[in-house]
């Protein structure tokens, strides 16, 4: 049984990416304003078709980063609450991480549909596996 400590490295690194993405958004805005593409209104309601895709794209993979990994933070916080940290459950999150790392790259680079639902696929199948498994050990 691993120290408990160690589940909270990956919702670390999930979080870094969180601000990675954010740290994105921030860095491709300002150049988009700088060059004239875009003035503040185009964020007044969102994003304006006139924002570059690059930005856009940025936008909504730092949005998915608040949907699914809330529950990636919840599991985490409740294994480490209850104590019940396994081996399997931090491998399981630390490939949670590298799937959702590997979403982000495809999806603000290539966006291949089908490479990023893959990857997509692969960390809800193993978020899933982490949330079966936490309450298979509680019964």
């Amino acid at each position: 049984m691993p120290n408990t400590l160690l589940i909270l490295w990956p919702m670390g690194a999930l979080a870094a990416l969180t601000f990675v993405m954010l740290s994105g958004i921030l860095i491709t805005r300002i150049a988009a304003a700088k060059a004239g593409q875009v003035t503040p209104r185009d964020f007044a309601f969102g994003e304006s078709e006139r924002v570059p895709k690059q930005s856009r794209l940025i936008s909504r993979n730092y949005s998915s980063l608040f949907e699914l990994p809330v529950l990636f933070y919840v599991i985490c916080v409740l294994l480490f609450v209850t104590k019940t940290v396994s081996d399997v459950q931090l491998i399981l999150a630390w490939a949670y991480v590298g799937l959702r790392i590997l979403h982000s790259l495809i999806h603000v680079t290539i966006n291949h549909i089908l490479f990023r639902l893959l990857a997509f696929a692969g960390s809800v199948t193993v978020l899933l596996t982490m949330w079966v498994l936490f309450f298979v050990r509680l019964a």
